[in-house]
């Protein structure tokens, strides 16, 4: 049994120590939201943060997360309001949404890295992330309006 803290929550699995992470949290804990996309960490689609940076889930042994704090798309929000979900819904960010919750993990990462990043910033951090449907343009605007909203946010002392 090897034991991983996801959302949250202490979870035990039984696993063999070199399953990657993605398929612990889809097949045995039944967190859906993080998708398969590629098996090689190029895409992006399996995208969860690892003690706050993102991470590729596919090719991660469950054994090296043990003892870290991982959080899933599930575990972004507890209601969905996350600023950046609120901008995905604002500006329809998603057409199939199959690579969104990937989409939106690493640009979690960035905004809790960097607050207000430049657009140049933006398209470094989420280079990574493909989106076969060509979304980049409102994936993009997404982030900014996620960035700006916090920074009103801030300034208004909430």
């Amino acid at each position: 049994m090897i034991t991983i803290t996801v959302n949250g929550r202490a979870q035990q699995v039984d696993a063999d120590p070199d399953t990657p992470l993605l398929w612990v949290l889809r097949d045995h804990l039944k967190l859906t939201g993080t998708k398969f996309g590629c098996g090689a960490a190029q895409c992006g689609a399996c995208t969860v943060h690892i003690d706050g940076a993102a991470a590729r889930s596919c090719a991660t042994p469950v054994s090296a997360v043990e003892g870290a704090k991982i959080t899933t798309i599930e575990g972004l929000s507890g209601n969905g309001d996350h600023p950046l979900q609120r901008a995905w819904v604002a500006l329809d960010v998603p057409q199939c949404g199959y690579c969104q919750s990937g989409q939106i993990m690493q640009a979690a990462a960035l905004l809790a890295d960097k607050p207000t990043p430049s657009d140049q910033e933006i398209r470094e951090a989420m280079a990574g992330n493909i989106c076969r449907c060509g979304t980049y343009p409102r994936i993009h605007a997404a982030i900014r309006q996620a960035a700006s909203q916090a920074a009103d946010t801030t300034r208004k002392g909430g």
